[in-house]
């Protein structure tokens, strides 16, 4: 049995212009026990990610993934153009 969990969450970045969004997928690597509050808690520390009153405002879906499906994920956030940008103004993994 593994000691880890692989997660796919559409969180909700800003900064895209007033009342707007981009919707980008992250892969995340927790351990096992991690639920979904401990993810918002992960996702709403990582820079440019909405925040607001509603608790769970900065993720749109979140579902567990097995590990392929992570690394083809991870591969592609690397390619992820808003991403990119957005890692040249702060620094995050």
């Amino acid at each position: 049995m593994t000691n880890k969990r692989y997660w796919k969450v559409v969180c909700r970045y800003g900064h895209v212009g007033s009342q707007k969004e981009v919707s980008v997928s992250r892969y995340l690597e927790t351990n096992s026990n991690c639920t979904v509050i401990d993810l918002l808690e992960i996702i709403s520390k990582m820079p440019g990610v909405k925040r607001g009153d509603n608790l769970l405002q900065p993720i749109v879906k979140a579902e567990i993934i097995n590990k392929e499906l992570y690394k083809k994920g991870i591969e592609e956030e690397k390619q992820n153009i808003y991403l990119q940008r957005l890692k040249e103004f702060h620094e995050f993994s």
